[in-house]
């Protein structure tokens, strides 16, 4: 995922996201809560497929389509999951495959919805050991104010290939059942992005087209990219 196409390609010769505030992945997870009278353990599972897997305004697909899914369980606001992508950072590596694993805690507290967790990015064709793969702690709040929702995440980088990386957003409902939403974000030393996007839900699915935009610091070693990116995805 990630940073990691800056410095762990050099190191590791692997880089690369749920995580994240991007179009993709797109998360849209549902929960099927079971009767309260049977479980409080939930599972639910998202698979999408993207025409470029891009996190943090940059693409991880070297701008080709992705299949992307995952799996979370939940019990009293408590959640553990995975997800997963095909990746593609046009390098020598044999690297081709994003396997993300994370956990955490979410609720509200006077109608502030708080999520606050741990993540870990790993890439198991890079041959990398998991203590070199790049791991975040992350506190996300959000807002909703019924046809408006607001949104601000932090993500806090624990290893050595990686900086810290916050993001605020917010969505809007429109007429036709449509859904206008927009972010920016700033990686620390590696650049800005904003995204804009329009979706719809269609039966149990979601289209999503979006407009991405990444702004490269001057002394990062990235370039700026640009892209128009569509997505279709589902939950269950």
């Amino acid at each position: 995922m990630k940073f990691t196409k800056l410095s762990l390609i050099a190191a590791l010769a692997v880089s690369s996201a749920f995580a994240g505030g991007d179009i993709a992945p797109v998360e849209p997870t549902v929960t099927a809560e079971a009767p309260a009278s049977e479980s409080d353990l939930a599972i639910s599972a998202n698979l999408a497929i993207t025409s470029n897997y891009v996190w943090r305004g940059m693409t991880q697909t070297s701008n080709a389509p992705a299949v992307q899914g995952g799996i979370d369980l939940e019990y009293k606001g408590f959640y553990l999951g995975t997800w997963g992508s095909n990746v593609d950072f046009n390098t020598a590596s044999d690297n081709s495959l994003e396997a993300d694993f994370y956990a955490g805690y979410k609720n509200e507290i006077a109608g502030i919805g708080f999520d606050i967790g741990y993540i870990l990015y790993t890439y198991p064709n890079s041959g990398a050991s998991i203590s070199d793969n790049p791991d975040e702690l992350y506190l996300g709040l959000s807002k909703d104010f019924g046809m408006v929702g607001v949104n601000g995440k932090y993500s806090y980088a624990l290893d050595d290939f990686n900086t810290d990386y916050w993001e605020i957003g917010g969505d809007v409902e429109l007429p036709m059942e449509l859904t206008f939403a927009a972010s920016y974000g700033d990686y620390k030393d590696v650049g800005t992005n904003y995204i804009v996007s329009l979706s719809k839900e269609i039966g149990k699915f979601e289209l999503n087209v979006a407009y991405t935009n990444f702004d490269a610091d001057a002394a990062s070693g990235f370039d700026d990219e640009d892209h128009v990116v569509a997505t279709i995805s589902t939950s269950f």
